[in-house]
């Protein structure tokens, strides 16, 4: 059994912005940075990334929930005003740190061995939809309230729809996938 298993909610790291434990068999990953609508940052991405390591093979841990206690985001997406000003002071390794270990999570969430589940409520965009649309391939659940509102903005400035959007988006039923492409 998980360490974890008892332990009580801390408060999340000052640099993380995420908070990570285990209640009832449930591993639970809580985005605690609502100023910045819970925009990533590369601290968060890998405190969730450790989380899901952690819980991976634990017996103690049946199902991971990922989710907000604050209304206005789910999550942002990345941080961009930390990626612009990486970008204009050169400093390129920051980016792609960054990127890297985001796309990381990623897979780790896609090909989690067991339920991911994903409450979203008000913003989801970009890395938001990255962190919470791979919980189907895990028999886990993309939960989406009356005020969830989801994007891919990357799309209006002429980037490509990256955090597996475009595998996701070519598997919903019909024409949905072309309509929110």
């Amino acid at each position: 059994m998980s360490h974890e298993a008892n332990a009580s909610p801390t408060a999340p790291d000052a640099d993380s912005h995420v908070l990570t434990r285990v209640a009832n068999r449930i591993g639970y990953i809580e985005l605690e940075r609502p100023q910045a609508l819970n925009a990533l940052t590369t601290a968060m991405v890998r405190t969730m990334h450790a989380a899901l390591d952690r819980w991976r093979d634990d017996p103690g841990v049946l199902a991971v929930i990922v989710r907000t206690r604050h209304l206005r985001a789910f999550c942002a997406g990345g941080d961009i005003r930390f990626l612009y000003e990486s970008y204009r002071a050169g400093d390129q390794a920051a980016l792609d740190t960054f990127f890297a270990d985001e796309y990381r999570l990623n897979h780790a969430i896609f090909t989690f061995p067991k339920p991911y589940i994903a409450m979203l409520n008000g913003v989801v965009m970009g890395g938001g939809m990255g962190i919470s649309q791979g919980a189907h391939r895990t028999g886990g659940l993309r939960l989406v309230g009356p005020t969830t509102r989801m994007a891919m903005p990357e799309t209006r400035i002429g980037l490509f729809p990256d955090v597996g959007m475009g595998w996701f988006l070519a598997r919903t039923p019909g024409a949905i996938g072309r309509y929110l492409a």
